[in-house]
């Protein structure tokens, strides 16, 4: 049994919603098949977008859209995608599987999807390939009310009104595929491409530096020095992989308790990752005015068998929700500094939300996490304290419990919790302290097989339940977590 003392009337900042933002690239099917089958297609579509797959990502409410890349932003170049689509340039997507793209999804279908989840459009510029011109006629494309060439091309091209667009990031991982820069370099290239990023129109760019990869300190404590003055976010990736081998990552389904609890293991270092990431920013940026856009992040499998190694198709256990639910937890506890996430990738690559085939559509486990956690989406962080046990395999020892609480407008408190043991139920007694609670009610997310998965055939063999056996008395409220297992309470006062 767990002890936790919850205090209802605290404040510990906002969560922001941005954390449960979202990460689509020309990578395999995430945008042709996945997000765009285009108007002329068989599939229901709205002006191309398909219908089934916009419903669906509808209902999370998503705050915040990533696009084009990773690594084929930094190959992207804008104007190939704008105009009549049977005159726009094609090319070969190097990065990922040499297929042809051929730019029938760009800015006016992207920024159009945007405006039919309700989502704030974040775009990658062009670093490493592009130029200052580019990545300034582009911001100027997008947003300018008035006269010039860009404002009058986008007119031209069907858009009267320019768009507002709140984030925009400067280069893309330019520590790798974005360039293989170092810091120093991308420093100086941040702070001049930057300069371009221009407000017009009254609109306000939040520019977002290329951050990190993981643990390479190095590279934040250059940037925070040399550039921080200039950004408002930097971000960060990290990607889960069981083996910690790019050559051969673990496989994403019929793995076994050693492949459980390595992968969990691998995902909580995020919290180590936040922690010291943060301590190197306070010291360049003591009142907190940047933020931290973790924009890439979730598990990183081997690809499905007979799939496109360049498409990075893998299929979505509950595995990847306990994984997703955990970093969401952690995100929430870090959210004075963290103000993005983006989850990769949100159709059909990597951890995703949706898979498709055809004409067929199936929700991943990892989309009931998100769907289940929204209630945390602008809410007040509330503090709670806690010793975990230890969720113990072989010699090696991780906690067992993972928490977040929030308290929305409404007055509202919302207790998302992660078993981590794969064999043991926990117990849990959380005490309300200076607040009257009146009702409970909840949801978990839990199957007898921790390697469950959706499948076309049956695409509701892990899915959402009511949590039974929810007990409130006296301010204290009661639950039993299965084994592997998320889930949601609500408690009224």
């Amino acid at each position: 049994m767990v002890k936790v003392i919850l205090k209802a009337n605290s404040d510990k900042g906002l969560i922001n919603r941005n954390i449960y933002g979202h990460f689509s690239e020309h990578l395999g099917r995430c945008i042709y098949e996945g997000l765009w089958v285009g108007e002329e297609s068989p599939i229901p579509n709205t002006e191309g977008i398909r219908n089934d797959v916009l419903g669906a990502l509808q209902k999370l409410n998503i705050p915040v859209l990533r696009w084009p890349g990773g690594c084929f932003a930094d190959e992207y170049h804008w104007k190939d995608g704008v105009g009549p689509k049977s005159q726009r340039a094609r090319m070969i997507n190097t990065h990922w599987g040499g297929v042809e793209e051929n730019n029938h999804f760009g800015t006016h279908e992207f920024m159009r999807l945007c405006e039919l989840l309700g989502a704030e459009p974040y775009i990658s510029g062009n670093l490493g390939s592009g130029t200052v011109q580019e990545m300034q006629e582009w911001v100027e494309y997008i947003t300018f009310d008035g006269e010039s060439p860009m404002a009058n091309w986008r007119k031209q091209n069907g858009r009267e009104e320019p768009w507002k667009l709140k984030y925009f990031g400067v280069g893309n991982e330019n520590w790798g595929c974005g360039g293989n820069m170092r810091p120093e370099y991308y420093a100086d290239e941040y702070r001049r491409y930057a300069t371009y990023v221009r407000n017009y129109s009254g609109n306000q760019v939040y520019k977002i530096a290329c951050g990190p990869n993981d643990s390479n300190y190095e590279w934040m404590e250059v940037l925070m020095r040399e550039a921080a003055r200039f950004m408002d976010g930097i971000s960060l990736h990290y990607y889960t992989i069981p083996t910690g081998v790019w050559e051969d990552k673990g496989n994403a389904t019929g793995f076994g308790e050693a492949e459980w609890f390595t992968t969990l293991k691998k995902t909580l270092f995020m919290d180590e990752l936040l922690v010291k990431h943060s301590e190197i920013m306070d010291k360049y940026d003591p009142e907190g005015r940047v933020g931290i856009i973790v924009d890439e992040w979730g598990t990183w499998y081997n690809v499905e068998p007979g799939t496109n190694p360049g498409f990075l198709y893998q299929q979505n256990t509950m595995r990847d929700a306990v994984l997703a639910a955990v970093n969401l937890n952690i995100f929430n506890q870090h959210n004075k500094r963290v103000q993005m996430a983006n989850l990769a990738q949100i159709v059909n690559v990597l951890q995703s939300l949706v898979l498709t085939e055809g004409d067929k559509m199936l929700l991943t486990p990892t989309y009931h996490v998100f769907d289940m956690y929204q209630v945390h989406m602008d809410a007040q962080r509330l503090d709670l304290s806690y010793e975990s046990p230890g969720y113990t395999f072989g010699d090696e020892t991780i906690p067992q419990l993972s928490l977040s609480a929030s308290r929305n407008k409404d007055g509202v408190i919302h207790v998302t919790a992660c078993n981590l043991s794969h064999t043991d139920e926990l117990e849990v007694v959380c005490q309300l302290e200076a607040g009257q609670a009146a009702s409970v009610s909840g949801q978990v997310l839990h199957h007898t097989d921790f390697g469950a998965f959706n499948t076309f055939e049956q695409p509701e063999e892990v899915k959402p339940a009511a949590w039974e056996g929810l007990v409130l008395e006296n301010n204290t409220l009661r639950f039993v977590l299965p084994p592997a297992s998320v889930g949601v309470v609500a408690v009224n006062g």
